[in-house]
């Protein structure tokens, strides 16, 4: 017998007596390099998140909180705001750069920048799935903002008396308006700084941008995401806090035209717009920026460690 068969015969009897053969190094390296990628991105999104929530405050509600309900009134529902934005943050960051990489493989644009129509869907599909989760934390957060401080004492007490009162059907109410809302503002937000981002890498010849033009960048995507989605977040807002306010809103439509005919068009569904236009671009140019840095900050401490070894 020659060599091939003598070789063929050797590996059929180590099978034929329950050997196992082993898994290619370059397969289980690349497991790992994608559940770190997993574990950095819902790091970096959590964080983003926390720093943007915390560096955007608005004075004049500031100070007219303080002087009607006091110092400590300014934390009033700040827990369950953050409980709610970090792991959102976390989330959407983390499924963005998963649908970025699953679209890039379908569509052959592996590692590079994506086409227009899939960066749009990256986006919203990362919106989509952070709300899915943690949109009953959303509620509480928008229950406290609303209520007198006797009503709740603190983020479980909301659930608790949600469910036992209304159902916990409740703690979804209004979540269609906010998938509706959220596919445009999350889609157009990731597109927007996506493609400033490619546009920049184009022109300047630099990968890598500035930390300033990440956060102008950022506050350019804020902007148009926000400007797009805005009317049905004041639906949203509206139909989380209708058990509490008096109102009866039922469906999408029924709450658009209830805000319309008592409060108008410009000031009913745009309400708060003007002040959301300060503070919200500069919240999401925070988050893109710190994101991206804590991102880069991390594959280096990595790679430092491999070095070291």
């Amino acid at each position: 017998m020659d060599q091939v068969g003598m070789g063929n015969a050797e590996h059929q009897g180590a099978l034929a007596k329950g050997e196992v053969l082993p898994r290619p190094a370059s397969s289980q390296s690349e497991g790992f390099k994608q559940g770190r990628s997993v574990l950095n991105s819902l790091l970096s999104g959590a964080f983003a998140g926390a720093v943007a929530k915390t560096a955007v405050e608005a004075y004049k509600l500031i100070y007219r909180t303080y002087l009607k309900d006091g110092f400590f009134s300014l934390w009033r529902g700040n827990s369950a705001t953050m409980v709610r934005v970090i792991p959102y943050a976390a989330i959407q960051f983390c499924a963005h750069e998963q649908y970025k990489r699953i679209l890039g493989q379908y569509y052959g644009f592996q590692g590079k920048a994506l086409p227009p129509v899939p960066r749009l869907l990256a986006g919203s599909l990362a919106g989509t799935t952070a709300a899915l989760i943690t949109y009953p934390l959303d509620m509480v957060r928008a229950r406290m903002a609303v209520t007198p401080k006797e009503m709740y004492s603190n983020i479980l007490h909301v659930f608790v008396r949600i469910s036992r009162e209304e159902g916990l059907q409740t703690l979804y109410r209004g979540f269609t308006p906010t998938i509706l809302g959220v596919v445009p503002y999350a889609g157009l937000s990731f597109f927007t700084y996506e493609t400033l981002k490619k546009l920049h890498a184009e022109r300047t010849g630099r990968s890598h941008p500035y930390s300033y033009e990440r956060l102008v960048f950022g506050a350019c995507a804020g902007l148009i995401g926000q400007s797009a989605s805005y009317p049905l977040d004041v639906v949203r807002r509206r139909m989380q806090t209708a058990g509490v306010t008096g109102h009866t809103y039922g469906s999408i439509s029924g709450t658009m035209r209830e805000i319309v005919a008592e409060e108008g068009v410009i000031r009913g569904l745009y309400k708060g717009l003007s002040m959301n236009w300060v503070k919200g671009p500069i919240a999401v140019g925070i988050s893109f920026m710190t994101f991206d840095l804590m991102q880069i900050l991390l594959r280096k401490l990595q790679q430092l460690g491999y070095n070291a070894r």
